[in-house]
């Protein structure tokens, strides 16, 4: 039986229902706005890197005290500290959930020692694959799927201008071969470096791909298997049957999507230096202390956590689009969509029993200003509400390279960006009614229509709600400090849902039907087989 309570057995829970009933369904930010002057500065707080503006929120001190009352009835800080020291919070695996150890100083947290000798051993052969003086690496493949590329991804395309020129980093994921061709195509083997990232070095994709990339090491002239392969996993037997013999293993208690900060952030290293490394996990470190001292009404990751439930299961909002208004970042979504969708898209609570709320929102999303030419659309004007979550960096990073008339363009087009980012918030608050429109003109509307149709199609309804996040500058200490804060975020909104965030019996058996269908695409047996599977089976047989 689960030690913590459900949500939905919670006084405040039915609480929460009647002030949604009675005041939320109809909270107007607008109005918000004008009956609290000082909303923005009531409803703004800074946490470590990260400034977060929740003011434009259907949200007032009222939804907060149920809210916070919530928390209390699931003993969200009870949870919290079980998270913190290790306790088996993953319990259909029988694991500690210890990511926050892994970005700990020596000393302040679990398994310390080990993890100090893991990183100083990863980082030294970090810096020696750096030193392309010694090395002569100028190519970095990584090869992974899942949380064992995304986050490494993610952080490296995030922190380029902290990336020597002469070094290219390339993450290939997909089983299609379409991924791995196009990287492969003018390497040099000589001068390339592989990382299989694969805790257990038998995950389909990794493997595959892995065994194409040596097939092509081995047919440009590549002599040195063990040179040029390294592998991040904890089964060093299968991978020096593959021919590498230099391998980073972790432990059980790190979760894929939490794993950027073990060794599967190997590349990570390699792009930005151990120096900078050491920075990404001090962010990181900084939020997790925030989260785990500051006071809960004043705790950002609790805050964006219990606003997460009071509109999925509340307002029956069922998406989140991330809108971050900086081209490195442009693959923190697709990031997020697996540290939430995978942690708390779950449909049983801790006892294995059936849910009857939502969970897990679907989390989506486009770099600014790429997403306003897009599917901005929809947020605007479109029949759902979809809470909006901006992500501005105030100082733009361009290169050492980038001077002159070129830095003053540039830093042009980042005032540009910003104000962009600043007006989609305000628009989606504001709306425009059709009166305003009436009074309008609009050249490129057709002279057909009346006045007052026209006025109907160009009004926007307004009082949308979206957060916005703001990064001094986009640093590995900033962007440590953002992704740990969207690690707890997930945590708390799990944690008040009472279901387990850290498993993910969901992937399995898709995995499990494909092993057997994959010998079928080449004998063509359709034995046992559904008429769909087996019509399609037949058309792409082999």
């Amino acid at each position: 039986m689960s030690l913590f309570p459900r949500c939905d057995s919670s006084p405040h829970w039915a609480a929460l229902h009647q002030h949604f009933q009675h005041t939320g369904a109809a909270f107007d930010i607008r109005q918000a706005f004008a009956a609290e002057p000082e909303r923005f500065q009531r409803w703004s707080l800074q946490a470590p890197e990260v400034f977060a503006d929740l003011s434009k929120n259907r949200i007032d001190a009222k939804t907060l005290e149920l809210l916070l009352g919530l928390a209390a009835d699931v003993q969200l800080e009870a949870q919290r500290e079980a998270l913190f020291n290790g306790d088996p919070i993953n319990h259909t695996e029988g694991r500690a959930v210890l990511h926050t150890a892994l970005r700990a100083p020596a000393g302040q947290a679990p398994f310390s020692d080990e993890v100090e000798a893991s990183l100083d051993r990863m980082l030294a052969f970090a810096d020696s694959v750096r030193d392309q003086a010694i090395s002569g690496i100028t190519d970095v493949v990584h090869i992974g799927i899942g949380g064992s590329d995304l986050g490494p991804a993610m952080v490296v395309q995030a922190l380029q201008a902290y990336v020597p020129a002469t070094l290219k980093l390339h993450f290939v994921s997909n089983v299609d071969g379409h991924d791995l061709a196009p990287v492969l195509r003018g390497l040099n083997p000589a001068t390339t470096q592989f990382i299989i990232a694969s805790k257990t070095f038998t995950t389909q994709e990794t493997l595959a791909n892995a065994q194409a990339a040596k097939a092509w090491f081995l047919q440009q002239g590549g002599t040195d298997i063990a040179r040029h392969f390294a592998a991040t996993t904890s089964n060093a037997k299968a991978a020096a049957e593959f021919g590498i013999t230099t391998t980073f293993g972790f432990w059980d208690w790190v979760g894929g999507r939490y794993s950027l900060w073990s060794v599967i952030g190997l590349p990570i290293a390699i792009a930005i230096g151990s120096g900078q490394f050491k920075a990404l996990l001090a962010g990181a470190h900084a939020m997790d202390q925030h989260f785990r001292t500051a006071p809960l009404a004043t705790n950002l990751p609790v805050l964006l956590g219990l606003l997460d439930v009071w509109y999925r299961n509340f307002h029956g909002f069922t998406s989140r689009s991330v809108a971050p208004y900086h081209q490195g970042l442009r693959r923190l979504p697709a990031y997020l969509q697996q540290l939430e969708m995978e942690s708390n898209g779950k449909g049983v609570d801790r006892d294995g029993q059936a849910l009857g709320y939502g969970t897990s929102p679907v989390v989506w999303g486009e770099a600014g200003t790429n997403g306003q030419h897009a599917y901005f659309q929809m947020l605007h004007q479109g029949t759902d509400v979809i809470p909006v979550e901006f992500i501005a960096v105030k100082t733009p990073q361009f290169g050492e390279h980038v001077t002159g008339e070129l830095l003053t363009r540039l830093q042009d087009q980042h005032t540009k960006l910003l104000a962009n980012c600043l007006a989609q918030s305000q628009a989606l608050m504001q709306g425009k009614t059709a009166e305003a429109a009436l009074g309008e003109s609009a050249p490129t509307a057709s002279k057909d229509l009346s006045p007052e149709v026209l006025a109907r199609h160009r009004s926007f309804p307004g009082n949308r709600p979206s957060t916005t996040l703001v990064l001094e500058a986009l640093t590995p200490a900033s962007l440590g400090a953002l992704i740990a804060l969207y690690e707890h975020r997930v945590f708390v909104s799990g944690a008040v849902w009472n279901i387990n965030s850290f498993d993910q019996w969901g992937v399995e058996l898709g995995k499990a039907l494909c092993n057997s269908l994959l010998p079928r695409l080449g004998s063509g047996d359709l034995t046992g087989l559904d008429a769909s599977t087996a019509g399609l089976l037949t058309r792409l047989k082999a």
